[in-house]
This record gives C-alpha cells, structure tokens and sequence, in this order.
C-alpha cells in the first residue's frame, strides 16, 4: 500500500514535524468530504447554506473518517453561473471559521485568489483550484500561506465547458497542464501539490474514462479524484437523479484507487469508508 503525503509551511492538525516543514501522511486513499456551502451546486445545492448545517455535516463526516473538509461557496456545475468574489468570501469564511474547533484539515475550493487568501486568514489549509493556478496571483497566495494546492485541469470555464470539449490526446495534454503548472508551482515555493484530472471539467464521457484508466501517468505526483455524483454516471448506468448516484461514485472511485488515486473528493463519506474498509481487507492490505 502506498504512502502519500502533504507538506505544509506551518504546523497543521494531524501534521508532524519534518525537518522545516510540517507533513501529513497517510496509506492508501484518503477521503476528502465535499462541504458546499452555495444554494445552487448540482447535488447538494442550499443544504449547508446555514452555519449549523454546516458543523453538523463536518462533524459526522469527521467521525465516519474523512481526512480533509473541502469548502466552496461557489458552484462549477456545468452551466453555472458565476459568483463575485465579495459573495463567495462571505459564504466561506464564517464556515472555515466555525469549523475551527473541530481540528481538521479545510481545504477551500476556489478559482479566486482574494478568495483564498481570506480563506487561509480564516483557518484553511489547502488550496483547491479547478483553474489549475491559471492566475499567478494564486500560486503567490499559496506560497505567501504556506499552503498545498490542488491543481485541477479545467477546458474552457464552468458556464461553456460542457459544449464542445476537444482534445488530439486527452490524456497527454492534461498530463502536460499539470505538469507544468505543478513545476511552477513548487518553483515559486509552494510546499506541495495533488493533481486532479478535472472528470467533468470541459470533457465527453470518453475523455472522463480514458484519464481515469491513467490515472498512474500522473505519477510521481499525488492524484485527487473527484466524481462523486457526476453526470457520468448517469451516461453509464442511467440515473437522472444526482443524489442517487452514490453506488456508481463508490465503483468509479474505487477502480481509480487501483490506478494510483491518493485521494477521492466524495458527498457520501460514510459509504465511501466502509466500501475503502472492505476492499482494503480484500486485497490483504
């Protein structure tokens, strides 16, 4: 079993020293637990726009054994419209800040640097970015922080993305992207990096399972996966509704831990766990 690891500037729950830096490391797949705190995201739109539903839905998936808290307060369905960097601060900072007592890891999903600044003021720890550190501004947000960042490859922008996505070689030209945006990255001194293959962000079906089935070209970098409810899965096994698709989520998610996957991002934190347990004790790991 592998183990993967994330390097922060300053000390952070569950982190041990090492050397100047301080290291949170795990084996296996971790699991990142979605916290949307929007009224419009495609699964669970409004259901954590309140603070107590918020702490209430971090506190179980703490105890059900997620590793990391994701919080976004701004939808990038495909056709969602976007949301002012005022706005999307205003949801997100008051979460991050009443999640403070329970001591875990707080990523903040965002694309806006003011964003995640005022984020990691507030208590974040990592930075995750569907724009792939497009703007220079966050890479120096990251390093000024000390923060790790998520690097995801998105084609095209949230509203359009879905229209016409096309690639020579899908799997080739992410690698690229995040290749080059990861060097740049620690270039600038950001202590660590993931990468995620962005599966749904400006591509077809096709384009989703190719980039899953490689996901070890991604290699020797952590790899987050996220599909956690995508229409993906409906394309497959036909189910309109994106609160059933759970079961689905735990296959996919399971087969691109096989692959390599260090860290799946989920709604269902329980479900994910129990069916990580088993197929962990199956493999005699």
């Amino acid at each position: 079993m592998k183990t993967f690891h994330l390097d922060f500037a300053h000390p952070v729950p569950g982190s041990t020293p090492h050397q100047s830096i301080h290291r949170v490391s795990w084996q296996g797949a971790a699991v990142m637990g979605i916290l949307n705190v929007t009224p419009d995201s495609f699964s669970d739109g409004g259901k954590h726009f309140q603070l107590e539903a918020v702490v209430d839905s971090a506190r179980k998936m703490l105890e059900r054994g997620a590793l990391v808290l994701d919080v976004g307060g701004e939808s990038t369905r495909p056709g969602a419209d976007p949301v002012n960097a005022q706005e999307e601060i205003r949801r997100v900072v008051p979460a991050i800040e009443a999640l403070q007592d329970l001591n875990v890891l707080i990523s903040i999903d965002t694309m806006k640097p003011e964003v995640a600044r005022a984020a990691l003021l507030a208590g974040a720890h990592i930075v995750n970015d569907v724009n792939g550190l497009g703007d220079p501004e966050m890479i120096r947000v990251c390093a000024e922080h000390g923060a790790p960042a998520v690097i995801m490859h998105m084609q095209g922008e949230p509203r359009t993305m879905q229209k016409k996505p096309h690639y020579q070689d899908v799997v080739s030209e992410v690698k690229g992207f995040l290749f080059q945006q990861a060097e740049k990255a620690l270039a600038a001194g950001v202590p660590s990096v993931m990468l995620d293959p962005g599966i749904g962000f400006g591509k077809t079906l096709e384009h989703n399972l190719n980039l899953i089935r490689h996901l070890s070209d991604l290699e020797p970098y952590g790899v987050l996966l996220g599909v956690s409810r995508k229409k993906m899965i409906d394309l497959i096994a036909d189910v309109p509704e994106a609160k059933n698709r759970d079961a689905g989520s735990i296959a996919v998610h399971l087969f691109g831990i096989e692959q390599g996957a260090a860290m799946v991002r989920v709604h269902d934190v329980e479900g994910h766990l129990q069916a990580l347990k088993v197929w962990t004790a199956l493999k005699g790991q």
